[in-house]
C-alpha cells in the first residue's frame, strides 16, 4: 500500500463504510515509524511489538474520538508514547524489586539479536533508561527525533519552556550517567 494523504485519510475514517480500509492504511503509513518510536522507550523488540499493537488496538477503538485538531500522526505519537511509559510502569515492580531500575539494561540489549549496537550504544541507552519518565520522552524526541519544541509541545501538551528545561536537565544526567559507568 502507498503513503496516503492525512486529509484523505481522515475523510475515509470520517466514513464509517471506509473505515476499516482506512484504518489498515493508518496501520500500514505510520507502524515502522510508531515501532521505532516505541522501541526507543522499551528497548526490546518483542516488548515493542506489543506496544505497537496496543497502540493501535486504542486507536482503532477511540478513532472516532480524533477531533483532527492536530495531526493524526501526533496523536498516535502521543497514544504510543503513553502505551510504552505504561508498558514501563507495569514492569518496574517486576523486574526491579530493591534495584536501579538502569541495572542490567545494558547488558540486555547486548544479549538481544535485534540490537546492532556496541558497548557505548548500550550504556548510552541504559543511561536512558534510568531517567524519569517526562524527561526520557522530552530526550527521545528531541534528540533522535530530531523533533522541534513545538512539535513535542503539540504531542505532550507541555510549555516549550519546560520541555527545554527538562531537555537541558536530561542531557546532564546522561552525561553524569555514562562518566560514572564508563
Amino acid at each position: 500500500m502507498s503513503q496516503i494523504e492525512e486529509a484523505e485519510l481522515l475523510k475515509l475514517l470520517a466514513n464509517p463504510k471506509e473505515q476499516q480500509k482506512a484504518f489498515a492504511l493508518l496501520v500500514n503509513q505510520y507502524s515502522q515509524q510508531l515501532y521505532w518510536k516505541i522501541r526507543s522507550f522499551v528497548l526490546s523488540h518483542d516488548d515493542a511489538d506489543d506496544v505497537l499493537q496496543n497502540t493501535f488496538l486504542k486507536a482503532w477503538k477511540n478513532i472516532g474520538t480524533f477531533q483532527g485538531k492536530s495531526k493524526i500522526s501526533t496523536w498516535l505519537y502521543r497514544i504510543a508514547i503513553n502505551e510504552s511509559l505504561d508498558f514501563i510502569r507495569h514492569q518496574k515492580p517486576i523486574a526491579t524489586v530493591g534495584a536501579d531500575q538502569s541495572t542490567g539494561v545494558s547488558n540486555r540489549l547486548l544479549a538481544d539479536e535485534y540490537f546492532d549496537g556496541d558497548k557505548g550504544q548500550a550504556l548510552l541507552q541504559e543511561a536512558i533508561s534510568s531517567l524519569p519518565d517526562v524527561q526520557r520522552t522530552v530526550f527521545l524526541l528531541r534528540y533522535y527525533d530530531e523533533k522541534k519544541y513545538s512539535e513535542i509541545h503539540d504531542i505532550l501538551g507541555t510549555s516549550e519552556g519546560a520541555l527545554k528545561a527538562s531537555y537541558h536537565i536530561a542531557v546532564q544526567k546522561i552525561t553524569e550517567y555514562i562518566k560514572k559507568h564508563q
